[in-house]
């Protein structure tokens, strides 16, 4: 057990780019429709605190990327003032490997926390992955830590505060 933990630190040092899934992680996956088409998303205010407190005090920058196209995400990500959206992604591994040449870094430096079948890949070439504790079990499976806290309730933030008390630990 402490060499899986040293391996963890060793990796959330590395982190300089946390990315997100959307529904499912930074949502309940649970969406509400209207005649007019999606009207409504709920978003965990201690997931925005997670972003705030990792650019502030470990200075890692946080992104979104998703399958879905949303106004109601698009405002959150304004919000959050998040440099990193990606909606519409249909292949989240090329767009990985888009990010990484524009920002000049590896993928052992980026953090990623999926929750579905989608996350599958990025989640087996990042740094560091972890899912909500109500992700699907092929994704419990391969991310590197499991959250307590389930999507849409605070499993982002609780990934966040682990890369940040890894990093500040090590100082």
């Amino acid at each position: 057990m402490e060499q899986t933990y040293k391996i963890i630190i060793e990796k959330a040092n590395r982190i300089k780019l946390l990315l997100t899934d959307c529904d499912g992680v930074l949502t309940n996956g649970n969406v509400f429709y209207s005649k007019s088409g999606e009207e409504m998303k709920q978003f965990s205010l201690r997931d925005g605190m997670g972003v705030e407190r990792l650019q502030k005090l470990v200075n890692v920058e946080t992104g979104i990327i998703t399958g879905e196209k949303s106004e109601i995400v698009q405002r959150r990500v304004e919000k959050l003032k998040i440099l990193e959206y990606h909606p519409g992604c249909s292949d989240k591994y090329i767009t990985l490997l888009e990010i990484l040449g524009r920002k000049n870094i590896t993928a052992d430096q980026v953090a990623y926390i999926g929750d579905d079948v989608n996350d599958l890949e990025i989640m087996r070439h990042v740094g560091l992955s972890a899912c909500p504790s109500d992700a699907m079990p092929i994704i419990r499976e391969i991310a590197h830590l499991k959250m307590i806290n389930k999507g849409g309730h605070g499993a982002f933030r609780e990934f966040a505060e682990a890369i940040i008390h890894f990093k500040q630990e090590t100082k």
